[in-house]
């Protein structure tokens, strides 16, 4: 059973720094399970993008890579206190990643389903294709980026 989940940075040449630690006691298992289905990952005004899920006996290791200052859009607004939430987002940059929607969450295995999914039905919006996912610990949410189905 994973009893920790762990950060570390690629810092390169076959060098890693660790970087964050949860544990199963402080935040409980399937946030940790949530948080590995995430690509991209935003802490202290930086963004880190996945590069290796790892699993060593009771550790679960996330390796990732600083990919620098995350950019901000201005539609964002933080969900700390508020409860658990889903951002879905354009994926184009052109587009400023728009909001398109929130999806409140129960609990953190509701994000999880909608983590795991490739095609996801949108209301008021139809089927849309998921090109990336993200935890941003900064604002306090799950972020899914979206396209149409097909879009280049």
């Amino acid at each position: 059973m994973m009893e920790k989940l762990t950060y570390y940075i690629d810092k390169g040449n076959g060098n890693y720094e660790p970087f964050y630690e949860y544990t199963v006691a402080t935040v409980g298992v399937d946030e940790l399970y949530a948080r590995q289905l995430c690509t991209y990952f935003i802490m202290r005004g930086r963004q880190y993008e996945l590069i290796a899920n790892e699993m060593h006996e009771e550790e679960d290791t996330l390796v990732i890579k600083d990919l620098g200052r995350n950019p901000h859009v201005a539609d964002e607004r933080g969900y700390h206190g508020k409860g658990l939430h889903i951002e879905i987002r354009r994926h184009r940059e052109t587009e400023n990643f728009k909001l398109l929607t929130v999806i409140p969450c129960q609990s953190h295995f509701d994000v999880i389903r909608y983590l795991l999914k490739d095609i996801m039905t949108i209301p008021g919006l139809g089927q849309k294709e998921v090109t990336s996912t993200e935890i941003d610990e900064d604002r306090g949410v799950y972020v899914l980026y979206i396209k149409d189905i097909g879009e280049v």
